[in-house]
């Protein structure tokens, strides 16, 4: 298995009580009521949050490795490799709650979400399960700083099925929060709020980030 894949579950796995945060409400918004599909609603949701996750790492893979091959700009992508790595170092440190410059990273797709939210919004109130999906879909493009992060790598994997593996791996690992977090999880709000697990997870990914940085300035050394 790519390792990127696994460094990618692990930031959605300690990056969970930001994604309860961000989408938490709208997950148990979708579950109020008395509706017996309510566990269906839950994971049509996010199935439709995780394709979203999965095409704009396709995209963003796919794109900058056709341009690398045309342009023949593999020194190009070492770059953006460590560009990655200092993403990661802002992610560790946002987790840790030792510096929240990530969320300024959040405002840049402000503008873009102001033109997708409303389809988004046109699904509510959700007739069916099924509406889920979509509706999901479109959430999932909601500016979100771990996802920014992620993307990073995705543009970085050298192909589109890469980049979607790593966007993928990235949901799957927010995923078991996000669906309990409609029911009421407080067990997980609590390990996500718990000050040990944040630093350990941020030291993890402090770490990961270093290692994928000094990796990458060891191939710029090389060329």
């Amino acid at each position: 298995m790519n390792p990127d894949w696994l460094g990618a579950f692990l930031i959605g796995v300690v990056g969970a009580g930001h994604c309860m945060g961000m989408c938490g409400g709208i997950a148990g918004m979708l579950t109020m009521g008395s509706s017996p599909n309510k566990p269906f609603v839950v994971l049509f949701y996010n199935i439709g949050r995780l394709i979203s996750y999965s095409v704009m790492g396709a995209i963003i893979g796919g794109a900058i490795a056709g341009l690398a091959d045309v342009s023949q700009a593999n020194h190009a992508l070492v770059w953006l490799r460590l560009a990655a790595a200092l993403f990661m170092v802002l992610l560790a440190l946002y987790i840790g709650r030792w510096w929240t410059g990530l969320l300024a990273v959040e405002k840049l797709g402000q503008k873009l979400w102001k033109v997708i939210s409303p389809a988004g919004k046109s699904f509510l109130p959700l007739k069916s399960s099924l509406h889920a999906l979509p509706f999901g879909f479109i959430w999932g493009w909601l500016p979100c700083g771990l996802v920014y992060s992620t993307l990073t790598w995705a543009a970085v994997s050298g192909s589109a099925i890469n980049g979607a593996g790593i966007m993928l791996a990235f949901g799957l690992g927010t995923l078991p929060a996000m669906l309990l977090i409609g029911y009421g999880a407080r067990f997980l709000h609590t390990l996500q709020q718990s000050v040990s697990f944040r630093n350990i997870a941020a030291i993890l990914l402090l770490a990961y980030g270093l290692y994928t940085a000094y990796d990458a300035l060891i191939l710029l050394s090389l060329n």
